[in-house]
């Protein structure tokens, strides 16, 4: 499927990213301090990942923040938007668990 399913979801993760930090990790946005500006890192992702190449098709997200209680994190978000069977998706999966985004 030539589809893009994932240029939305990057868009309203980006655009909505305490929103979204809320609703899926309440304890992680409540750490987070949101005084404070955050950072996304997609060129940087885009570089660790063994399948950068694939650009858009690939829906991580790295996130510098800081801490309410001091100091500084990553955040990295990998979700995958699917309304089909895909065969090879179980296979994706794995290879992402283990080598990243």
């Amino acid at each position: 499927m030539d589809d893009d399913y994932d240029t939305p979801w990057k868009e309203a993760i980006t655009d909505l990213f305490p929103e979204f930090m809320a609703f899926y990790f309440p304890d992680v946005h409540a750490a987070i301090d949101w005084s404070r500006p955050y950072a996304f890192l997609d060129q940087e992702l885009a570089a660790l990942s063994h399948d950068g190449a694939l650009g858009s098709r690939l829906l991580g997200k790295l996130v510098h923040v800081y801490l309410r209680e001091g100091g500084e994190r990553w955040v990295l978000l990998h979700i995958e938007v699917q309304g089909w069977q895909d065969r090879g998706g179980q296979r994706r999966r794995w290879r992402n668990c283990q080598h990243g985004p």
